[in-house]
């Protein structure tokens, strides 16, 4: 790969590898003085990270709550070329212990297991560009609290501010490309867009009867029904919300199914009775990540991630 170390035999190895040593050989500071830009820019769904100290510190936060982190690396999802750089959405299972206080509230000292997808664009062996979501929920009930009361208790210790990560928040970064035109990306996009439309009756022709599906929460059910459940509840929580797909990469790669990873978002107003209980009235804003994998009898597996806790926040900030 031109411009990468030649230690890396592609990129979803740089990607999987970079990851490993920053948080399991406990590079830290020192990796992610090597493999971030030093004006990366980081989007979260609870904010924005501008530069490499920022986003060290952040870290190692992080492993001071669970220090004893692993970071299982299950697919890269990636398009682009060295020479003008790539993007991944690589997702990853953490397993850890909630061994020290820190945002989540006090240390449980529970073992925990969420995923976290993330998008991350780079060059010359840096990365400049990332969008995290992870699965707040699932780490929050593991360790004995519920998303709506963490962010009720973070929003008396804020005044009431929600302090989420809103576009209006963003800036421009080095990365402005949309993805690749591959079929499995169009296609997976495609069926996203018919169920937010309302059109659910997809879900019946183009899931396979027997698909394997992860939602927020930790949640591993199996089947169409779950996931007709899932994305109708979603939808009916924000009826008028914009869904928007800002990036789509689909793949095709020796001894692996055909693959797709969409980054979209919804924004609008929580008005109407859905996953997130009574309508409030609320303008939120949902960033998400979406993976699949197709077989013969349609999408056969899926993951769906976004913060639980940041939609709690800007809901209860409207409510009090």
């Amino acid at each position: 790969m031109q411009g990468f170390d030649p230690k890396f035999r592609d990129f979803p190895e740089y990607l999987l590898e970079s990851t490993r040593e920053t948080w399991e050989r406990r590079g830290l500071a020192a990796s992610l003085a090597t493999y971030l830009h030093p004006e990366v820019i980081v989007r979260i769904p609870m904010g924005l990270m501008l530069g490499e100290g920022a986003v060290t510190a952040a870290a190692m936060s992080t492993s001071v709550a669970f220090p004893d982190r692993r970071l299982l690396g299950e697919d890269v999802i990636w398009s682009g070329r060295p020479q003008v750089g790539m993007l991944g959405s690589q997702r990853i299972l953490v397993n850890a212990t909630h061994r020290s206080d820190g945002g989540y509230g006090p240390a449980s000292g529970a073992r925990v297991r969420y995923r976290m997808i993330v998008d991350s664009y780079a060059k010359s062996n840096q990365i400049s560009d990332v969008w995290d979501v992870r699965d707040t929920g699932a780490l929050l009930r593991q360790i004995g609290r519920t998303p709506q009361d963490w962010a009720r208790a973070r929003l008396e210790q804020c005044d009431g501010k929600a302090g989420v990560f809103l576009p209006e928040h963003d800036v421009n970064g080095p990365y402005t490309g949309r993805g690749n035109d591959n079929q499995w990306g169009q296609a997976f996009a495609d069926l996203l867009e018919r169920i937010m439309s309302g059109e659910l009756s997809v879900i019946e022709e183009q899931y396979d009867r027997a698909c394997h599906l992860a939602y927020p929460g930790g949640v591993e059910p199996h089947g169409r029904a779950a996931a007709d459940a899932f994305w109708l509840g979603l939808r009916a929580a924000f009826p008028s919300a914009r869904f928007e797909i800002h990036h789509q990469i689909g793949i095709e790669e020796p001894l692996m199914p055909p693959r797709a990873a969409l980054r979209w978002s919804l924004s609008g107003r929580h008005e109407g009775w859905g996953a997130f209980g009574k309508p409030s009235g609320a303008e939120v804003y949902l960033m998400g990540i979406s993976h699949a994998e197709f077989g013969p009898a349609g999408l056969r597996r899926e993951w769906t991630l976004f913060d639980e806790g940041a939609l709690w926040l800007q809901i209860l900030a409207k409510t009090g």
